[in-house]
């Protein structure tokens, strides 16, 4: 059972990491780097971008990190590791206002920015741009925050 608890709380980590990994690369240099793009180019990019980032192996980590932490939860429930436990939910509940801020936030404008159509037919890219980009920057930055914090929780968890 040991083993078990362990691959589990070890894929969660990994999930995990590698989610906060991808929101802070972007953070550090994709949104950095179309802000500095024409409207045109940076509506182009980000609809291309939200559209190849739903592919498998995204899904993966990004649904399998809150499915791995709570099965690393459950299965540590009772196993005598309250410290571990403890930053377990904390990594849980850390990574799932992350989960939730994409859900609620980031998802949903993508889909309207994929629904202004296509880059070089948008009547008014600036507008489009400015509905877009300032409130996916903020929601993803807080996004950030959060996953790298659930990362650190559970690396904490499993260095304990």
């Amino acid at each position: 059972m040991e083993l078990v608890r362990a691959a589990a709380l070890v894929f969660a980590t990994l999930t995990t990491g590698l989610i906060a990994g991808l929101f802070y690369s972007y953070a550090c240099s994709v949104m950095l780097a179309l802000g500095r793009t024409e409207d045109r180019v940076f509506i182009d990019v980000m609809q291309r971008i939200n559209s190849a980032i739903q592919n498998g192996w995204f899904a993966l980590s990004f649904v399998g990190s809150v499915l791995f932490t709570a099965l690393a939860l459950v299965l540590h429930i009772g196993a005598g590791q309250t410290t571990r436990l403890v930053l377990i939910v904390a990594g849980l509940v850390l990574y799932l206002v992350a989960f939730g801020i994409t859900v609620r936030g980031n998802i949903p404008l993508n889909v309207q920015l994929d629904a202004a159509g296509a880059a070089d037919r948008v009547g008014d890219p600036a507008a489009v741009r400015a509905r877009f980009e300032r409130p996916w920057v903020r929601l993803h930055l807080v996004r950030t925050l959060f996953s790298i914090g659930a990362f650190g929780a559970l690396c904490a968890a499993s260095v304990i």
